[in-house]
């Protein structure tokens, strides 16, 4: 099996190049293989290519920047997956698609489900979101799309890496700390997708046309007790840190204001796909635990 994985290069792509590996020839395209800004002729280099599986890992994610980008930002999170989803149809692949929490408002008091409505508050969940309408909309399509929320790993930018810098150069920090949500590890996704896959491999027959599932690590927090175990356990595991974890202060959205809003609940619930595919998703503090001894200082 033939299956091209684009953005290689970031946090859920450098998984899912070994995730993927045991399931057939990986094809892996970065950025300097693939613009994804650039969606004219993207449909028909894939389809030239003919895989039998597509990947798409990449997206625009600065959330805020998207904002004052927002054509940049439709071009690569709505333009580039409908031409993907276009591909798909015309060579008869299959489509796998990431999005995001951020296509909920995040006033709903329990955790979103699938088919809640979303309601984007920022440019970003609103790119997000046409890219999801626009691979549903291409009839005759095979697609899967996960939601997940706050993806963190060992390469690219995240909330972890974020947090030891500061805490290696301050002494106190302010986190906010009404914002709730699940810490994704990018290499539980890219374990699902691959379990996903093989799953669908073995399929015969009735295999509806678009799926969507949300996928997230259990037990939710806040940013400001995520923040808090980071230090608490970086500092555990030996590394030299000016910050200790009872300096670092809550605080409320309102006295960190961003250009872009953030949903104050980013819970998905993830039965569907844990009923669909018989799998527990599990927690993620030993994810980052494990994480932690890889990433540079420690």
């Amino acid at each position: 099996m033939k299956i091209l994985l684009l953005g290689k290069n970031g946090q859920v792509g450098w998984q899912l190049q070994r995730a993927l590996a045991p399931l057939g020839e990986v094809i892996a395209w970065g950025r300097e293989s693939c613009d994804m800004a650039d969606t004219a002729g993207l449909a028909a280099r894939v389809q030239a290519l003919a895989p039998q599986i597509i990947v798409n890992a990449t997206a625009y994610t600065a959330v805020d920047k998207a904002e004052s980008e927002p054509e940049l930002a439709y071009a690569i999170n709505a333009e580039a997956p409908r031409q993907l989803a276009l591909a798909a149809r015309n060579c008869g692949a299959k489509l796998v698609h990431y999005s995001t929490d951020y296509v909920f408002s995040g006033t709903k008091t329990s955790a979103y489900d699938e088919d809640d409505t979303p309601a984007p508050r920022s440019v970003y969940g609103q790119s997000k979101r046409a890219g999801e309408e626009a691979i549903q909309g291409v009839a005759g399509a095979q697609s899967v799309i996960f939601r997940t929320s706050w993806v963190f790993g060992e390469h690219g930018g995240n909330f972890v890496k974020t947090i030891l810098r500061l805490a290696a150069e301050r002494e106190a920090l302010n986190v906010v700390d009404d914002q709730i949500g699940a810490p994704t590890p990018a290499a539980l996704i890219a374990d699902v997708t691959a379990l996903a896959l093989r799953q669908w491999q073995q399929e015969s027959g009735n295999i509806p046309a678009h799926r969507l599932y949300h996928l997230s690590a259990a037990q939710p927090v806040s940013w400001y007790t995520f923040a808090c175990e980071i230090v608490r356990l970086a500092k555990m595991q030996g590394r030299t840190l000016r910050l200790e974890a009872s300096a670092i202060k809550p605080i409320p959205s309102a006295d960190y204001p961003t250009p872009a809003a953030r949903p104050a609940n980013s819970r998905l619930n993830c039965q569907r796909l844990e009923a669909d595919f018989s799998l527990q998703l599990p927690a993620w503090q030993g994810y980052l635990e494990r994480l932690l001894p890889l990433l540079p200082g420690a």
